[in-house]
């Protein structure tokens, strides 16, 4: 019966009644195949980077400096692209840089104590200037067919596209991570009380540190997804999506003070997020309109936790 009132089961629920509800104003049309696909390609970097993310709010930080890192990983493509670079060379350099994003983030949080959000909201502007230093306003289009069609075609005989395969791969690994190795025991414990996870003998600067660094690795995976999916490198790519990211985490039930969350909650939030988005793009809102869905979604993160309590959120909880 306590497992029925968790919140990750209020979020199945939630999903089943926007499957029904969007299935019948569109006619079937949300749940057909060719919509699913769209569905898919649509929240592919969102559920890239909630991934680590989800660890980092666990241990009590955040990162708003994702989406830049996601730009300035396309725009160094770009850049590598048209200075003559074979792929074979740009992509790990990519997620090397992004590597590197998340270490400064890591180090100036761990190593000067500086308040993640302060830090990750500087950098946030600082990566982003670095992505428009390097490739401006213009864009980076001229790129092979045999590379953008991984981020937006089927794997064959499937309507599932190469980067949610990406996702699930990416999602066993952290799953495994922070529910079943001590390194994720650590994590809960530094999230639920920092001062007691030292005293019991957990590095906790390396710890945070290794997560900022696998963060800013995984947003660059996601600025590459990005680019092969609109076949695009450009500066502003992915300006914004820090916000959907951080709903999609704190929905999932994480606890933005720390110490609390799963994995599959996380994941039922992304879906939750996506398929209101794709939802009320069939019903042709505008933008705008999506953003305030959005932040709405981010305040209900943070107060539904606050109202329910412990009974759907139990401290420390793990699948």
């Amino acid at each position: 019966m306590a497992r029925l009132l968790r919140w990750e089961s209020v979020l199945v629920l939630l999903l089943v009644a926007v499957a029904v509800v969007g299935s019948v104003r569109t006619g079937g049309t949300f749940l057909s195949g060719g919509n699913l696909f769209y569905l898919g390609l649509d929240i592919a970097e969102i559920a890239l980077i909630a991934l680590p993310l989800t660890l980092v709010v666990v241990s009590g930080e955040i990162d708003l400096s994702v989406a830049s890192v996601l730009g300035l990983s396309s725009a160094l493509v770009g850049t590598l692209w048209n200075a003559g670079w074979a792929l074979e060379l740009i992509l790990p350099v990519a997620v090397l840089a992004g590597a590197l994003c998340g270490a400064l983030n890591g180090l100036l949080v761990t190593r000067l104590g500086l308040p993640s959000l302060a830090v990750t909201i500087g950098t946030l502007a600082l990566y982003r200037g670095l992505a428009l230093v390097l490739l401006g306003d213009t864009a980076v289009a001229d790129f092979p067919a045999s590379f953008t069609q991984f981020g937006n075609t089927p794997i064959p005989g499937t309507r599932i596209p190469y980067p949610i395969l990406l996702f699930a791969l990416l999602a066993v690994g952290f799953a495994v991570l922070l529910h079943h190795s001590s390194f994720g025991r650590s994590t809960f414990a530094i999230g639920a009380n920092p001062e007691a996870a030292w005293f019991s003998g957990i590095r906790v600067k390396r710890v945070k540190l290794i997560l900022f660094v696998l963060t800013g690795a995984v947003a660059a995976v996601a600025g590459i997804v990005y680019t092969l999916r609109f076949s695009s490198a450009r500066a502003d790519n992915g300006n914004g999506l820090e916000l959907a990211v951080v709903a999609a985490v704190l929905l999932g039930g994480v606890s933005i003070f720390g110490g609390k969350g799963t994995l599959g909650g996380v994941i039922a939030g992304v879906l939750l997020l996506g398929g209101l988005r794709n939802l009320l793009i069939l019903d042709d809102v505008s933008t705008e309109v999506l953003t305030v869905v959005t932040g709405a979604l981010l305040l209900a993160g943070v107060l539904i936790p606050r109202l329910l309590g412990s009974r759907y959120f139990p401290a420390g909880r793990k699948t």
